[in-house]
């Protein structure tokens, strides 16, 4: 069944189009929601929470939209407005070009490279961590979710030059924390 087929069905009251729904997304949702949170049990109740909505509010749901951007970019706006109703997050300073990083990372392939990615992943999920939950959104939404500029600006609900100065900032910030952290080993 594709998504358009547990829409409908969800649409006329068969619960098991958003099973279908949650089987397909629920994991991505969770790691999007994670990559956001850096919180496990918050990223799986962001991640139910949209579920929900999405059931309550499926009648309003335009069925010429693909819906696993729909989807994400629901998580993702969830995710940031949890974080920042709930202050859990820990601002320290620096960025990294996540574009650079993310093709060292797909050149892992030996032993010893493997070993490197990992590490490597590691800081760059520190780093992440680090970043105020705005910019973390901004670089989940850019380079994990693939979302355009535009998408991104309606998505938070501001003009796409906001959306890039946003960007611009949190991969500078990226930038000085892996450089920070690579100058104190």
């Amino acid at each position: 069944m594709n998504d358009l087929e547990a829409i409908r069905r969800l649409k006329d009251g068969d619960i098991g189009g958003l099973e279908t729904l949650m089987a397909r997304y629920q994991r991505k949702a969770v790691q999007t929601a994670y990559l956001i949170t850096h919180d496990e049990q918050m990223a799986e109740d962001v991640a139910q929470d949209v579920f929900v909505r999405v059931f309550q509010h499926i009648r309003h749901y335009d069925e010429n939209r693909s819906f696993e951007p729909y989807l994400l970019r629901s998580v993702a706006n969830l995710a940031l407005n949890t974080c920042e109703k709930t202050a859990r997050w820990v601002q320290f300073g620096t960025d990294a070009d996540l574009e650079v990083i993310n093709d060292l990372l797909l050149r892992a392939a030996s032993t010893e490279e493997m070993a490197e990615y990992n590490r490597l992943k590691g800081e760059v999920a520190t780093a992440l961590k680090a970043l105020p939950p705005r910019q973390r959104t901004a670089i989940v939404q850019r380079y994990y979710l693939g979302m355009s500029e535009q998408e991104m600006a309606e998505s938070l609900s501001t003009a796409p030059g906001t959306v890039k100065w946003l960007l611009n900032n949190a991969r500078q910030r990226l930038r000085s924390l892996l450089s920070a952290e690579r100058s104190a080993k």
